[in-house]
Order: C-alpha cells, then structure tokens, then sequence
C-alpha cells in the first residue's frame, strides 16, 4: 500500500506529520493490505485567515484493485482529530465497498465473475 502525504502551505509539521499519518494509516488498514493499492492524504486548514476557530480538514482518497476511488474528508479542530475521524470513515467505506463484493451467503457476485470461455 502506497501512502502520499499533501498539506497546504498553512499547516505545519512536514516530515514528522507526514510519518505520522502514514504510520496511523498503515496500522489501521492493514486488514485492507491486499484490496487497497494507494492512499492520497490532503491536509489543510479551512480557515487559515481567522485567528480563533479555524478546522484542519483530512481529505482521504483510496484506489482500491478494480474498484472505484474512494474519498472521505473529516474537519476538526486539531489535525490529529481530522486524520482519526477521516480514518473511521474509510475504513466503513471500503467495508462497505468490499462488502458489496459478496452477496448475504457470501458467494462471489456475478459483477466480479468472468464470463466462461465460448466454445
């Protein structure tokens, strides 16, 4: 699983951050090792002209093998919080996402099956 970090000129905390939220996400994807091929982290901060208030926003798109993107944003007022929040919410989107693979029996849906050979 590849993991690209972005954040805007605003936030701060460059390497360190960016081995953090990779970290985090390594650990808390690892059952999605096989499914998910690149993780793109967008880090910012919304209100970076306010003084008081401001949210850091975590934007989170997912490539999952033969699947659509997945994208996921969460805001907080610390970035930690944003990265957790945003985090919870991929992980229930690609559940779902990968869930949809499988029908109730847990047989393989016919969108996945390849066609039989002709002959």
């Amino acid at each position: 699983m590849q993991i690209q970090v972005h954040t805007d000129n605003i936030i701060q905390g460059g390497d360190s951050l960016a081995k953090w939220v990779q970290s985090e996400l390594i650990t808390r994807l690892a059952r999605f090792n096989e499914y998910i091929t690149r993780v793109e982290v967008f880090l910012s901060d919304t209100d970076a002209r306010k003084v008081q208030g401001s949210l850091k926003r975590c934007v989170l798109e997912t490539r999952v093998h033969g699947r659509q993107p997945i994208a996921v944003n969460a805001e907080a007022e610390k970035m930690a919080e944003a990265v957790n929040a945003a985090t919870e919410k991929l992980i229930r989107a690609v559940e779902n996402d990968l869930g949809r693979l499988k029908d109730k029996n847990g047989r393989e849906t016919i969108r996945t099956q390849e066609l039989p050979d002709e002959v």
